[in-house]
């Protein structure tokens, strides 16, 4: 079974049985958003804090 067969499994087993589809939904897109974000952290793909400030302070 692939890696990510296993862990979709594991995340549905912790999802409480009155989920929506919705619910399961918002679960593995949360997943795969902080998978991708720890993956681009890792090969070092990041925005300096001043940066992102500056980007996103409004005056």
């Amino acid at each position: 079974m692939s890696v990510a067969k296993e862990e979709a499994r594991k995340l549905l087993d912790k999802i409480p049985e009155t989920a929506t589809w919705d619910d399961i939904m918002y679960q593995f897109y949360v997943r795969q958003k902080v998978e991708a974000g720890i993956e681009a952290a890792d090969a070092g793909d990041l925005i300096p804090q001043e940066e992102l400030e500056e980007r996103y302070t409004r005056e």
